[in-house]
């Protein structure tokens, strides 16, 4: 099998599947780029009974014709173009009825890109699993597609002849902090945990962005290259990247910009009142959406008072275009470079790295001896208008005991100094009082290279680094 970094669960579901006594139905969804295809087309070692791929843009004759160039690479070399989706899959049968494999793979990646309107593809995939493959024990049928909203509508949420067809569905995640780290060592890319870290509050855990750095070049000069360079690769990525994913893509973009603007999140009504709309439900479609395919998170607040979630932009990339979308779009080709160690790099910086820390809050847990306790996140803000004292992370646990996460990233060790500790004193303080909570609450440090010892330090009741978020 060739080499496939991380994944290890996906990896045992795929062998299940593979050895299951019956047919297996298994949807991949997930981010574009995450590396759904990469990670079939790697674990079965292109090796299928069938495989299609859909076309952008494709009307149904199109996506006919590829089915029947599709048909002659499985080694049915007679095979006519179908007149329609009905016929192709009855050609299909047909092939997959004289395979000798014990185990016949299909493989149909970018689905939503398939069914082109008034096509009847779905009825037809429907008719071909419920009345053929779903009765055998030999099939495994692997659906993939990057728009988890048409995934989630129209596949695993089916409510028609495909309700409750799917039998085993998987989300594919970015990678964690060590899966880019084992990635950059396998592409000979020697970088130091540091500057993976900042690179991860660039790009995320997206495999396709992590695949474009070169090596023998910098962190800054590769996203320089990447990003800031007017042929850059990644240089028009967000457009491409929403606009391949969601119909109405600028509706999408303002949604994701308003949510943006404030670093704890928006409730549902703040975003109504914000876009100027009535009616709540189109906003909660493309809020789920969004949720789905990983851009944004949605939490309740600390005291459960309301029902209304809070939603907070959480992807990576997306974070780093608005922030410097501007250099982005005008080609300022040593922008990075320059800006290292800037005000607007520093302000940037605080606020990826508490995003990073919560895209690692199991690593947290593991480094604080709670991985078995059941927890919640949350972001919290006094209602207070004198202090407004913010707290970006608590981890509120099941026994009895909260940590109020301070996270500073830094070159050095981080120095807590006689006004900071004052700070951190009254945001203690602060917070039980306004929450009444009950339970313990232990000041986390979360640093890069930890918090250096002095007599203010004694505050901290327990610390991670950077390193322990390797695991």
């Amino acid at each position: 099998m060739a080499i496939i970094i991380g994944r290890k669960q996906e990896q045992e579901q795929l062998r299940r599947c593979f050895e299951s006594t019956t047919s297996e139905f298994v949807a991949l969804y997930g981010r574009r780029r995450v590396g759904k295809t990469f990670l079939v087309r790697q674990y079965f070692e292109n090796k299928f009974a069938f495989t299609l791929t859909g076309m952008a843009n494709a009307n149904k004759a199109a996506q006919l014709l590829n089915f029947q160039f599709s048909m002659r690479d499985a080694g049915c070399m007679d095979a006519a173009s179908p007149a329609n989706w009905l016929e192709a899959f009855q050609q299909l049968k047909s092939h997959l009825e004289k395979s000798t494999d014990a185990k016949k793979v299909i493989f149909l990646d970018e689905l939503p890109w398939i069914e082109s309107p008034k096509s009847n593809f779905l009825s037809a995939l429907e008719h071909f699993w419920n009345s053929w493959a779903a009765h055998r024990t030999d099939i495994l049928l692997i659906v993939c597609g990057s728009s988890t909203s048409w995934m989630m509508d129209k596949l695993i949420n089916n409510k028609g002849g495909l309700y409750n067809r799917i039998t085993v569905r998987m989300k594919i995640q970015p990678f964690t902090l060590l899966e880019c780290k084992q990635h950059l060592q396998w592409q000979g890319i020697a970088w130091e945990e540091y500057t993976i870290a900042e690179c991860y509050m660039i790009m995320g855990g997206i495999p396709y962005y992590w695949s474009l750095l070169k090596k023998g070049m910098s962190l800054a000069q590769n996203i320089d290259r990447l990003f800031f360079a007017a042929s850059g690769t990644l240089n028009d990525e967000f457009t491409n990247l929403y606009a391949a994913l969601f119909n109405s893509s600028e509706k999408y973009i303002e949604l994701v910009k308003m949510i943006s603007a404030k670093n704890k999140g928006v409730t549902r009504n703040e975003i109504l009142a914000s876009l100027n709309e009535k009616s709540s439900g189109a906003i909660s479609k493309m809020l789920d959406d969004l949720e789905n395919s990983g851009f944004i998170r949605s939490y309740l607040s600390f005291d459960k008072k309301s029902k209304d979630k809070i939603y907070q932009l959480v992807d990576f990339y997306t974070l780093f275009y608005f922030k410097f979308g501007n250099e982005i779009s005008t080609g300022s080709e040593n922008f990075w470079s320059a800006a290292i160690d800037s005000p607007t790099h520093r302000v940037w910086s605080g606020y990826a790295f508490e995003q990073l820390c919560l895209a690692h809050l199991p690593q947290l847990k593991n480094s604080l001896g709670i991985s078995g306790v059941r927890t919640n996140a949350f972001s919290w803000l006094s209602k207070n208008s004198e202090n407004r004292t913010q707290i970006d992370l608590l981890i509120d646990r099941n026994d009895a005991v909260i940590n109020l996460c301070e996270m500073k990233f830094s070159i050095n060790e981080f120095s807590i100094d006689k006004k900071y500790a004052e700070t951190l004193r009254n945001r203690i303080g602060i917070f039980k009082a306004e929450t009444n909570t009950r339970k313990s609450v232990f000041l986390t440090m979360i640093t890069t290279f930890g918090v250096s010892k002095n007599e203010y330090s004694d505050l901290i009741q327990s610390e991670i680094k950077l390193a322990d978020m390797f695991v």
